[in-house]
């Protein structure tokens, strides 16, 4: 019998945006349903979430944003993911983005957008979905 493969999942927070309590309340309630997080810290470019996307061999990104540049960072990693050959990560994003905006993003890649509130169990529920563990 073969041991299930972890998700694995990079948080991080793209650009200047110096808030980052929801992040890491989200990377400790992903740890704590069994999901393998590495949390990159505040103010990362684009490139070096990728790299480290990348290095950590994650399943997902997940993108938080609250300094308003989501339109600008979001679209820049996953260009950045596809320039690398890896399009099969799914790319998920949140914080206060505007829901006016949730249709650029997707059209831009990102999977989903979550919205203040959203709970850490549909977080989890929605990547253990799309993720194939195994």
């Amino acid at each position: 019998m073969t041991a299930e493969k972890k998700i694995r999942v990079l948080i991080a927070k793209p650009g200047l945006d110096g808030h980052d309590r929801g992040a890491k309340v989200l990377a400790l309630g992903l740890r704590d349903e069994g999901i393998e997080t590495i949390y990159t810290g505040l103010r990362q470019t684009p490139q070096k979430i990728v790299q480290t996307a990348i290095q950590e061999d994650v399943d997902v990104i997940g993108l938080s944003c609250l300094s308003g540049a989501h339109k600008h960072l979001f679209p820049r990693v996953i260009e950045l993911l596809a320039e690398k050959g890896m399009r099969d990560i799914l790319v998920i994003g949140g914080g206060t983005i505007p829901p006016e905006d949730i249709p650029f993003l997707k059209e831009k890649g990102m999977s989903e957008v979550f919205g203040p509130g959203t709970s850490i169990r549909e977080i989890v529920q929605y990547i253990r979905e799309r993720v194939k563990s195994g």
